[in-house]
């Protein structure tokens, strides 16, 4: 695979597209913003600065990163010639079948279509498309350049040849691929977004505070982060919709989303992007409060 495509150019779109770049693949970032582009532009530009400051790279390297990169705003003008295209957009199930349909017209039959979602069937994205056999997910972590996981989701249509190209691929870019098979929220967001969920329910049960629950979790269980200021980090908007999908999925009460998340979803209040979730970040990450409207 020599060319990729990156649909849209949020937190996640910009993290793999930095990661192909370095790895010295081309890159189309496509999103249809083009603020959104200029600012994983930006994004990109300054995480390749902190790799500098690391001495991981030379500002030399930084440039033939650089270059290797273009922004879209039209999806039609890049993925022609690509061999791989990688769905990063908003966790839901109608825009990425709506993708997913316009692709499968546009890419040459070839090409593999991927998806970066955290919960949404593989299998059902397959078959928006003609070529089921090589639709896969792979699952990125955030942030993406940092962490070492992909998780790679095969339906039960992806074909033998897809899923090898793919784990191959994802150890190209000096990552971990681990092998996942379709089902909601497939391994880590079935593991954790119940963890989260029961967090808020432990929260709304005033059995204690927001952050006495992350402390717990941080000094008691190892975990780097708390699970409500993962929730924050994460996004409210997207932990509702795994649960959303984990509920739709197992018909289980365990999986249904606390109402304080909806409130707080509904509201506007989605963590860090809105610099207001569990926590108050109006006035940066470091100096955090607690938010307690809705508490």
């Amino acid at each position: 695979m020599k060319e990729i495509t990156v649909i849209g150019g949020g937190t996640m779109g910009n993290g793999i597209t930095h990661c192909f770049a370095q790895k010295g693949f081309k890159v189309n970032l496509v999103d249809l913003s083009s603020e959104i582009l200029n600012a994983a532009k930006k994004n990109i530009s300054n995480n390749l600065d902190r790799m500098i400051k690391k001495e991981i790279i030379t500002s030399k390297q930084k440039v033939q990163i650089l270059s290797l990169i273009s922004f879209h705003t039209q999806m039609s003008s890049c993925v022609k010639n690509s061999d791989l295209v990688i769905e990063a957009v908003t966790e839901t199930e109608t825009v990425k079948m709506k993708i997913f349909q316009e692709l499968d017209q546009l890419c040459k039959k070839s090409t593999i279509l991927a998806s970066n979602t955290s919960s949404i069937s593989i299998e059902k994205i397959g078959k928006s498309t003609n070529r089921k056999d090589k639709v896969i997910g792979m699952h990125f972590m955030n942030p993406v350049p940092i962490m070492k996981l992909v998780e790679v989701i095969k339906s039960n249509s992806t074909s033998t040849e897809t899923y090898e190209k793919i784990m191959s691929l994802s150890q190209d870019l000096g990552k971990i691929p681990v092998l996942v098979n379709d089902a909601p929220g497939f391994v880590a967001n079935r593991i954790l977004l119940p963890m989260i969920n029961e967090a808020i329910h432990t929260l709304t049960d005033n059995v204690s505070g927001v952050k006495e629950i992350d402390t717990v979790m941080i000094l008691g269980m190892s975990h780097p982060m708390g699970p409500l200021q993962l929730a924050d980090f994460i996004g409210l908007d997207v932990c509702l919709s795994i649960l959303n999908v984990l509920y739709d999925g197992f018909k289980n009460e365990k999986y249904k989303p606390n109402t304080i998340l909806e409130k707080m979803v509904t509201a506007g209040e989605l963590g860090v992007k809105t610099k207001i979730g569990f926590y108050d970040y109006s006035l940066g990450i470091k100096e955090k409060t607690i938010n307690n409207r809705f508490l």
